[in-house]
């Protein structure tokens, strides 16, 4: 698989579960992969990892990971509830 293939598998399998999640007040209407970006990727072996977000301000991030050796692609949702600056002194 070549890492274009890969956003786009990506970016497809990321819209469509937000459009079959969001909530039905959502003003934001579907999404197609145009509203949906690469915030990191990389692979390793015959597998690839990204983490991927939308143009929807609803806090969510995506990370997928495609099983060269199974040919699979496990999608994770999640949350941000909170970004906090803890000062650490060093």
């Amino acid at each position: 698989m070549t890492d274009k293939k890969f956003v786009e598998l990506c970016k497809g399998k990321v819209a469509e579960y937000f459009n079959n999640r969001k909530d039905a007040t959502d003003k934001n209407g579907n999404i197609t992969t145009e509203d949906v970006f690469v915030v990191w990727m990389c692979k390793a072996l015959q597998n690839w990892k990204a983490l991927l977000s939308t143009t929807v301000s609803d806090g969510m991030y995506y990370e997928l990971t495609f099983n060269g050796d199974k040919s699979e692609l496990y999608l994770d949702a999640y949350k941000k509830w909170e970004n906090r600056c803890i000062k650490v002194g060093m």
